[in-house]
């Protein structure tokens, strides 16, 4: 890396670290239930909106930020493992596997149970890592797998696990709603126990996937180039599914379904700093945190005292960037 790339990748940091450290505290400050002034109130006074402010808005804001830099890690990892523009988390079938386990466990009305983590993040949790297992089951030809097969079985047992949703909700009505809403993505009654379930999950993906930067880099020449350079390409791709499988099943079974943070971020980060993995899987991650941050402040904010759930509004960005 140049010296010139590496003061841009510098200014990058502290950009976007400046951007995020605002958000998070114009997030903290706004939304239904205190106003603004009040929410400084509570901050500096104790008084009592510090319950809104300290026990609603700052766990959200901080499962926001895991999950933006998760999705977003990911799905720069992805792309670069199958030198694919379009891959993202969901490709490998996370989602569509999540989304079924928590439609289940809420047509079986296992969401009244009272847990610190509800059985509908257990079974998305549970789903969407089975969704991934078939996939890089049926991928396997001869013992490997190759880029293509992997996403052609993605495709199919996201196709599969949609259509098993649709059948989950077409026999309980009376549960549409809540399934329909979970599957567009909120982030809406988080508590803390969200955090606590997702939080070292998604720390083990974002570690496991920045110790592969190097084979990544050399990956995105071709397997070819990958094999004589030293890279051990099947491991490699193997230990990169299950990271990034770990980090975006622990996030959506809390979230619901977020598309496109995984797609987009990582796209901008390369327009700008370039295609070094070094650089673009944290800033990738940093980036994620800030624009998931953004969308779920809007999502709380333009239609109050009504929520937007905010899948709606990154798929409104990402379908135009898509």
């Amino acid at each position: 890396m140049t010296h010139r790339s590496l003061t841009k990748v510098i200014i990058g940091y502290v950009v976007i670290i400046l951007l995020l450290v605002g958000m998070i505290i114009l997030s903290m400050i706004v939304g239904a239930g205190t106003s603004i002034a009040g929410s400084f109130r509570a901050l500096f006074y104790g008084e009592t909106g510090t319950l809104i402010i300290f026990g609603i808005r700052l766990p959200r804001v901080v499962l926001c930020l895991i999950a933006g830099a998760t999705l977003a890690i990911c799905g720069a990892a992805l792309q670069g493992l199958f030198r694919n523009p379009l891959c993202d988390p969901h490709i490998l079938g996370v989602s569509s596997g999540a989304g079924l386990g928590a439609a289940i466990a809420i047509a079986l009305g296992l969401g009244k149970i009272g847990m610190m983590f509800a059985p509908i993040t257990l079974m998305a949790f549970v789903f969407g890592a089975i969704a991934v297992f078939l996939v890089m089951t049926l991928a396997r030809i001869r013992g490997r797998i190759s880029n293509i097969s992997l996403l052609l079985a993605g495709i199919a047992v996201s196709a599969f696990m949609s259509a098993a949703i649709l059948l989950v909700m077409r026999l309980n009505k009376d549960k549409m709603d809540s399934i329909i809403f979970w599957t567009m993505g909120s982030l809406n009654a988080t508590g803390w126990g969200h955090v606590l379930w997702s939080l070292p999950f998604a720390l083990i993906s974002i570690i496991g996937i920045l110790c592969f930067t190097r084979e990544l880099d050399m990956l995105s020449q071709g397997e070819e180039s990958a094999l004589h350079g030293g890279v051990n390409v099947e491991k490699t791709r193997t230990m990169l599914l299950i990271f990034t499988t770990l980090g975006t099943a622990s996030v959506v079974s809390v979230t619901g379904v977020i598309g496109f943070v995984g797609l987009m971020m990582p796209h901008v980060i390369r327009m700008i700093f370039g295609p070094s993995h070094r650089s673009l899987l944290p800033l990738s991650a940093l980036l994620g945190a800030l624009f998931l941050l953004v969308m779920d402040t809007l999502a709380r904010t333009i239609a109050m005292p009504q929520e937007i759930p905010v899948g709606i509004l990154t798929a409104l960005c990402g379908a135009p960037f898509f």
